[in-house]
C-alpha cells in the first residue's frame, strides 16, 4: 500500500525538505479531518487524496499544489471551512482548495444543472490559477481508476461526464497522459464488453506482428544511425478508445485497422526533427496527404511533433512521431510542464507558451460564460468549442489562426475580435470577395470587410461552428432584440396612453415609479422592453399609469381613434410575419402582441385570429403599412397546370422576369394530364404579387392559381 513516506521519497527528487515537509503536514491534516471515513470500496478515505498526490507527484507539481491535492475534499466532506485552511496553510492553498472543491448544500432540480454549475465554478477558479485544473483532472483519474464499487449507472454517467468534459480539457491543455487514461477508463466503464474485446484483440495482434514491428523499429533506428543523427526509435501503440472510434467511424472491423502500432523518434533539437523525416521519407514511402507540421504550426494546447504516415514492409502504414525531448515532456504534461521546468529552476519556451495559451482559452471561457443565458448553454458552448479537427488560417499581417473544421468566414471574424465579428458585412479570400457562409481550408489568407451600423445576423447560428462567434451571436442577438422591444414598447405604450389624451413625457411624477414598483420591474427601459416583447400589455399599463395620480379612478378615453401603428417590413427582431396567411405590404394587416415574442403580423382575414378577437381583443391592434424598403416577403402559391416538359423552367423564367425569386417549388402529379405547382416566392409586396400572377395566367398551360392563406 502507497504511504506518505514513500511520496516523500519520490518528491525528493524535485522538492526541497521544506516544502516536502508541509506536504507531510497537509496528509496529517487530511487523515486527522477524514478520520472514520471510509470509500465505497472499504479503504480509508485518506488514501484518495494521497493518491491524487502520487499523480501529481509524476508531472513534478509544485507543493501548494501537492498539498491542495491532500486536502481537496476536507471542506466538502469535513467541518474545517476555507479561513481554518488558510489560517493552517496559507491563503493560495486554500484557494486552491476551494476552487476544487464541489458545490455544496445547494439542490437542483436537475443533476445536469448541478454539473454545469460546478463546472461554471471551477472555470472561474481557474482563472484565478490555473493549477486548480490540474487538481481536478488528478482527483477526477483517480476517481476513476476506482469506479469498480460503484452502481453500473452511477459509472456510466461519470464516464461519459468524464469523456464529454475532463478528457477534453485533458487535451486542451495538452496533458496527454491524463487524456488517455481518462478516455480509456471512461470507454471501458460505458461498454465494457467492447473495451475487453479490443484489448484481446491488440494482445493477439501484438504477438503476430511483433516480427514486422521489430523489424520496422530496427530499420528505422539502423538508418538514423547510418547518417550520424542522435534519436531514439520507440515503438506506440494506439490507445483503445481511438481505436474503437477509428472502426466506428470508418465501419471496419479490427482486422483492417492496421494502423494499431507506430513509432515515435526522439531527437535533440528541431533541426535534426527535419533532417529524420527525410530519412524516414528515404527509407519508406510516404502516404500522399498524411503529413503534418505541428512543430512550425502548433496546435492551440502547445503540442509539437512531425507526424507522417509511412508504406511500411507488406504495405502496412507506419505511423511515424518526430519530436524532440521538451516536445515529448510538453506532449506527456502539456500546461503541467510550466511547472516541472519552474522546479527545476529554468524557464521553457515551449512551457511557458503552453501556459500563456491556456489562460487565453481560459479568458475565452470566462468571456462564453458572460455571454451565456445559463448554466446549461454555457457547458454546451464548451463541448462544441473542445478540440474539433482544427485548420489554420492568416490574417492579412500573416497571423495564424487556429480555427475548427468547418469554420466559417463568421467564426473567423469572432476570432479575431467580438466587434469584428458583430460589424462584419463582407470578406476577402485570398483578395477574392467571399460571401461569409463560405467554409474556410487551410493556408487561406482572410480580410474581413465591417461596417458601424451592421448587426449580427440570426441565420449565422445555423452556419456558424466556434463556441465563441455562437455564443456572440447570441448576445449581441439579444441585445439587439431588447433594444429593438423597448422602442417598440415605447410607441405601443404612447399609443394607448395617447387615448387618455397624455403621452411619456407629459405622465405626472412618481406614476411611473409606483407603476415599477407594483409590477416589480427596475427601470422605464425593462417596462418597455416587456411591453415590446408581448409580457406586458400596452393598454392595462397605460391605465395604470393614467390611474395611480388620481386615486385609482380611470379617467374616460378619449373617443378620438388613434391611427394604426405603421410598420415597414425592416423592424428588426420583435416585429414577425404570421406563417399561417403570410402577410405582403398592401394588404390589410393586424397585429398579435404574442408573449415573448412581440408583435405578429397576420391579415386582416386570417383565421387564426377568430379565437384571440374572442378571448384576447386587448392583444389585437391595427397596423398599416410604411412606405415600402427593399424588403421581400415569402408568399405560397399553388398552380392547376397542364403536365408538359419544360414546366418548371418556364414557370422559373416567367418569375425571374418579373423579379422576383422562386424559394420553394414542389410538384405533384394528380393525373397523367394535371399538375399541382406549389411555389414560394419572395416578392416586394401586393401589387408585385398581382403582376407576377398575371403574367402567370397568361400561360397557356397554367388553368388556375391561388394564394394560399392557413
Amino acid at each position: 500500500m502507497f504511504t506518505i513516506d514513500d511520496l516523500a521519497d519520490r518528491l525528493g527528487g524535485y522538492l526541497p525538505q521544506d516544502e516536502i515537509q508541509q506536504v507531510k503536514r497537509a496528509f496529517y491534516y487530511a487523515e486527522q479531518a477524514h478520520d472514520g471515513q471510509r470509500r465505497r470500496s472499504g479503504e480509508p478515505y485518506v488514501t484518495h487524496p494521497l493518491a491524487v498526490a502520487n499523480i501529481l507527484a509524476n508531472m513534478h507539481m509544485d507543493h501548494q499544489s501537492l498539498m491542495a491535492a491532500m486536502l481537496h475534499d476536507v471542506i466538502e466532506d469535513t467541518g474545517i471551512d476555507k479561513q481554518a485552511l488558510g489560517k493552517q496553510f496559507g491563503k493560495p492553498v486554500a484557494e486552491l482548495v476551494d476552487g476544487v472543491s464541489k458545490l455544496t448544500q445547494i439542490t437542483f432540480e436537475d443533476k445536469a444543472v448541478a454539473q454545469a454549475e460546478n463546472f461554471q465554478k471551477m472555470v472561474l477558479a481557474m482563472s484565478r490559477d490555473m493549477r486548480v485544473i490540474i487538481v481536478k483532472l488528478a482527483d477526477r483519474l483517480h476517481n476513476m481508476r476506482t469506479l469498480g464499487a460503484l452502481r453500473p449507472e452511477k459509472k456510466r454517467r461519470i464516464a461519459r461526464e468524464t469523456l464529454e468534459i475532463y478528457a477534453r480539457i485533458a487535451s486542451r491543455l495538452g496533458i496527454n497522459t491524463i487524456r488517455v487514461e481518462l478516455e480509456d477508463l471512461s470507454f471501458q466503464a460505458l461498454h465494457p464488453m467492447r473495451s475487453e474485446r479490443i484489448k484481446r484483440a491488440v494482445a493477439s495482434a501484438r504477438g503476430h506482428r511483433r516480427a514486422s514491428i521489430r523489424q520496422i523499429q530496427n530499420s528505422l533506428q539502423q538508418s538514423l544511425d547510418d547518417e550520424g543523427l542522435k534519436g531514439s526509435v520507440v515503438g506506440r501503440q494506439k490507445h483503445l478508445l481511438s481505436i474503437y472510434r477509428k472502426m466506428r467511424d470508418q465501419r471496419k472491423p479490427f482486422a483492417e485497422i492496421m494502423d494499431v502500432f507506430g513509432f515515435r523518434i526522439i531527437t535533440q533539437d528541431v533541426d535534426t526533427c527535419y533532417r529524420i523525416l527525410g530519412v524516414v521519407h528515404n527509407l519508406y514511402k510516404p502516404v500522399p496527404g498524411r503529413f503534418k507540421d505541428y512543430i512550425a504550426i502548433p496546435k492551440a494546447n502547445g503540442y509539437q511533433s512531425l507526424h507522417t504516415t509511412l508504406f511500411g514492409t507488406g504495405g502496412m502504414p507506419i505511423e511515424v512521431q518526430i519530436r524532440t525531448r521538451e516536445m515529448e515532456a510538453m506532449a506527456n504534461n502539456g500546461i503541467a510542464a510550466h511547472w516541472l521546468y519552474k522546479a527545476g529552476q529554468t524557464e521553457h519556451p515551449i512551457a511557458e507558451g503552453s501556459h500563456a495559451r491556456a489562460r487565453a482559452w481560459v479568458k475565452g471561457l470566462l468571456e462564453m460564460q458572460r455571454h451565456a443565458g445559463d448554466s446549461l448553454e454555457f457547458i454546451e458552448h464548451v463541448k462544441n468549442d473542445l478540440f474539433p479537427d482544427d485548420i489554420y488560417v492568416f490574417t492579412p499581417k500573416g497571423d495564424i489562426r487556429e480555427l475548427p473544421q468547418g469554420a466559417t468566414v463568421i467564426d473567423f471574424a469572432y476570432n479575431v475580435h467580438t466587434d469584428i465579428g458583430n460589424r462584419c458585412i463582407a470578406c476577402r479570400i485570398d483578395r477574392h470577395l467571399a460571401p461569409l457562409s463560405t467554409r474556410l481550408e487551410s493556408g487561406q489568407t482572410l480580410e474581413i470587410i465591417t461596417a458601424p451600423g451592421a448587426k449580427p445576423n440570426p441565420a449565422w447560428l445555423n452556419s456558424v461552428v466556434t463556441a465563441k462567434a455562437r455564443s456572440a451571436i447570441r448576445h449581441a442577438l439579444k441585445h439587439q432584440q431588447q433594444t429593438e422591444a423597448a422602442q417598440l414598447g415605447r410607441r405601443l405604450l404612447n399609443k394607448s396612453l395617447a387615448a387618455y389624451e397624455t403621452s411619456l413625457e407629459e405622465l405626472p411624477e412618481g406614476a411611473m415609479t409606483a407603476v415599477l414598483k407594483e409590477l416589480e420591474l427596475d427601470d422605464t427601459d425593462a417596462l418597455l422592453t416587456a411591453i415590446g416583447l408581448g409580457t406586458r400589455v400596452a393598454n392595462v399599463v397605460a391605465r395604470r399609469l393614467v390611474a395611480l395620480p388620481h386615486d385609482d379612478q380611470v379617467p374616460m378615453a378619449s373617443e378620438q381613434v388613434q391611427g394604426p401603428i405603421m410598420i415597414s417590413g425592416a423592424e428588426g427582431m420583435v416585429i414577425k410575419y404570421a406563417r399561417c396567411c403570410h402577410p405582403l405590404p398592401g394588404d390589410e394587416v393586424i397585429g398579435h402582441l404574442s408573449a415573448g415574442k412581440g408583435i405578429v403580423v397576420h391579415r386582416s382575414r386570417c383565421r387564426n385570429l377568430a379565437e384571440i378577437r374572442r378571448d384576447d381583443p386587448e392583444k389585437l391592434f391595427p397596423l398599416s403599412w410604411a412606405d415600402q424598403g427593399d424588403e421581400d416577403f415569402p408568399v405560397p402559391l399553388r398552380l392547376e397546370v397542364e403536365s408538359r416538359r419544360g414546366l418548371i423552367a418556364e414557370l422559373a423564367s416567367v418569375v425571374t422576369d418579373a423579379d422576383a425569386n422562386i424559394e420553394r417549388v414542389d410538384i405533384e402529379e394528380r393525373d397523367a394530364r394535371l399538375a399541382i405547382v406549389s411555389l414560394t416566392l419572395a416578392v416586394h409586396n401586393r401589387g408585385h404579387l398581382a403582376r407576377i400572377i398575371k403574367r402567370l395566367r397568361n400561360l397557356s398551360h397554367v388553368s388556375k392559381i391561388n394564394r394560399l392563406s392557413n
